[in-house]
């Protein structure tokens, strides 16, 4: 299940860098680049990751 977390997270980042970084390019006039958007996908992804793992959760925290 763990690495169903890890697919999904980086699916999804994956398509919304994707998305992100073509209206970026298309606002400023710049050529749109697979390659950049793809770099910056991957880097969120593990930012993303490690943020997940060291915010504490609260819901497993016991309740009064």
């Amino acid at each position: 299940m763990n690495r169903l977390r890890y697919f999904w997270t980086f699916f999804w980042t994956f398509c919304l860098m994707q998305m992100m970084a073509y209206v970026v390019s298309s606002m400023t006039g710049v050529a749109y680049n697979f390659v950049t958007a793809s770099i910056l996908a991957v880097v969120a992804t593990v930012l993303i990751l490690i943020l997940g793992e060291v915010v504490p959760d609260r819901t497993a925290e016991g309740h009064h």
